[in-house]
């Protein structure tokens, strides 16, 4: 079942890649699928969408999907939505803010469950952009659930990180507060429409002088009116990949976590039970960190040479 997928996405069918997309979600056979779907045609331009809840990111990544459109670009979205901690379940809604185009190839449009304290993100999002550029989509954006000011996990995920503020969400204080806006490299103030976005630029570009440091382009934008979107998508475009090449050690080791972290969600849900011996012994005292990891790297180790 499972190489006939392969086959299938090799040759280009979507219906196969959202089959395996479904898989890697999930955390099943994530190693088999990335090694069946072979290299990246070509690295993709992978950006973040990140901001508060409410400020428009959904409706933002769809008119950034016609931008990329417009330049020729196939483009994959990834948006996380969050997860209910009663049910476990998730709206996913966000690509209804989204344009509806069934009939274009060029696009696919997928929601993700995100859980409470991941960082605003879906788990295995490292697999599934790797998934994405096997397909060959040149660009791939990824929007995070409404973010706090800590949550910069997902930059580690993107070449480029736009941040998202809004007129009227916060004092003065706010913008000096270390966290999200230190890691941005573009912040977009959007719903720039509205009164009070040139205040908000200003305190921005404030707090950016405090630093010392390079600033970010800001940019005001609104996805409204489509003021600024030109503008936001040459500032996106500008930046050079932050990704690290695959032939740096940098790769491996994300790599390596891609594959842990597979094997990690298997036991989890009972299905490597070597592993959650290990992780059982060492969360009981029986094992050292450097006992469990040796053991860990045993168990991978065996696995290869099986």
């Amino acid at each position: 079942m499972l190489e006939t997928l392969l086959e299938r996405f090799r040759r280009g069918d979507r219906l196969a890649l959202s089959r395996l997309v479904s898989l890697v979600a999930r955390g099943e056979r994530t190693e088999e699928v990335l090694n069946g779907v072979g290299p990246p045609r070509k690295p993709a331009r992978v950006v973040a969408v990140t901001g508060s809840g409410g400020v428009g990111k959904s409706t933002l990544v769809g008119r950034l999907i016609e931008q990329a459109r417009s330049h020729g670009e196939r483009v994959a979205v990834l948006a996380c939505d969050p997860q209910s901690p009663v049910s476990g379940g998730a709206l996913l809604g966000d690509r209804f803010r989204m344009p509806a185009r069934p009939d274009d190839e060029g696009v696919f449009i997928r929601s993700l469950a995100a859980a409470g304290g991941r960082g605003a993100v879906a788990e295995h999002l490292g697999p599934l952009v790797r998934l994405l550029e096997a397909f060959g989509f040149d660009v791939v954006l990824i929007e995070t659930v409404g973010a706090g000011q800590g949550d910069t996990v997902v930059r580690d995920l993107a070449d480029v990180l736009v941040l998202l503020l809004q007129p009227e969400t916060g004092d003065d204080l706010q913008w000096e507060k270390a966290g999200l806006l230190e890691v941005a490299d573009v912040i977009v103030i959007h719903k720039a429409d509205l009164p009070g976005a040139e205040r908000v630029e200003g305190q921005v570009l404030a707090a950016l002088g405090l630093s010392g440091a390079p600033a970010p382009p800001v940019v005001r934008v609104s996805a409204r009116t489509g003021s600024g979107l030109e503008e936001l998508w040459a500032a996106v475009r500008a930046r050079p990949p932050r990704r690290p090449a695959a032939t740096t050690g940098r790769d491996l080791l994300r790599q390596a976590q891609e594959v842990l972290a597979a094997r990690f969600a298997a036991a989890e849900g009972g299905r490597d039970p070597e592993l959650e011996r290990i992780l059982g012994e060492w969360r009981n005292g029986q094992m050292t960190a450097a006992q469990a990891a040796a053991a860990l790297l045993r168990l991978l180790g065996e696995e290869r040479s099986g």
